[in-house]
């Protein structure tokens, strides 16, 4: 059977991965280590990862690239939790003799909760409108923008977006959807109108992403379909930032030629102190929150335990191929 020795949880921001699985579960004599702080760069990941055996990430915060994982000789197991990884080369690992696993999928509804949370604190400025109650500031500085009646543009109509589309058409939205293999019949279930892509851009006041990261999806906002939107329109973000060409959205922000932005992913995190993102204008930014709550961690975290020890028992089970 394989030996489990050291196992090691990356990304433990809130100090709660203890709290979601037993780990007191695992064989006998495994030794756990929590990395509570982000690790950073590959030499910085291969040097505190080098003597464990079994390496627990949480989704895409650590990358494991060929040049990482090709220089942790002693890694077996390394647990991804969701049921994709795009940063995780799956191919070095299967030539290092790497199992990867893992887990079920987590955090739809909670991703769409917090497209909402974002979308009305751009929408009724609640960050400045917090802040100046609390500096003591004038009573109410800024003049909020209604949902009912607007339009509500939907890039990606799977899981996250239909959920986010359905609570726009109890709103009283226009809802419009797009994606490249838009199912129409399913959009029109849902009350959401189907239309091209440059009809949504050119006409929604919100436009709101939730599509998987690829090849075909990276960089889908450019500068050219910025220009498409309207100047007072909104952009949300929760689905993976390279989605969004990142000096195209920060340039129209600057020039006012875009309403505003409301972003959850990054494309570097943790964001770097001189981001130019932290002083950008019109928006509301939050540290990558959508699947982070107690009901997707608890997933994650049971899910991850039950790989180790299947690993453990010689039989690992939703293991990931290149």
């Amino acid at each position: 059977m394989p030996e489990v020795r050291r196992v090691a949880i990356l990304d433990d921001y809130q100090h709660t991965a203890h709290r979601h699985a037993a780990w007191d579960s695992l064989p006998a004599g495994a030794r756990l280590t929590h990395f509570h702080e982000h690790l950073g760069s590959p030499e910085e990941v291969i040097a505190a990862l080098e003597p464990f055996d079994v390496v627990v990430a949480m989704r895409e915060r650590t990358p494991f690239p060929a040049e990482v994982l090709d220089r942790l000789p002693n890694l077996r197991l390394l647990v991804t939790t969701g049921p994709a990884n795009a940063v995780v080369d799956t191919a070095a690992a299967a030539r290092n003799g790497i199992v990867v696993s893992g887990t079920r999928a987590a955090g739809l509804a909670s991703t769409a909760e917090l497209t909402w949370g974002l979308l009305h604190a751009l929408t009724r400025s609640l960050p400045d409108e917090d802040r100046n109650l609390r500096e003591g500031g004038a009573w109410q500085r800024t003049v909020g923008r209604d949902l009912h009646g607007a339009r509500l543009g939907v890039i990606g109509l799977g899981g996250v977006g239909s959920r986010v589309a359905r609570v726009g058409v109890a709103f009283g939205m226009d809802v419009v959807a797009w994606s490249a293999h838009l199912d129409t019949g399913h959009a029109r279930a849902l009350g959401v109108t189907p239309v091209s892509r440059r009809e949504l851009l050119a006409t929604s006041d919100v436009v709101t992403l939730h599509v998987r990261l690829s090849p075909r999806t990276t960089g889908l906002i450019g500068a050219d379909e910025l220009a498409l939107m309207r100047p007072d329109a909104l952009l949300v973000n929760t689905s993976r930032a390279p989605v969004v060409d990142e000096e195209a959205l920060l340039a129209a922000l600057r020039a006012g030629t875009l309403g505003g932005a409301a972003l959850d992913v990054h494309f570097t995190e943790p964001l770097p102190a001189d981001s130019p993102w932290r002083s950008a204008p019109r928006t509301v930014l939050t540290p990558h929150l959508g699947y982070v709550t107690t009901g997707a961690y608890e997933t994650f975290y049971r899910d991850a335990l039950g790989d180790v020890l299947a690993y453990a028992a010689g039989e690992p089970v939703r293991v990931l191929t290149p």
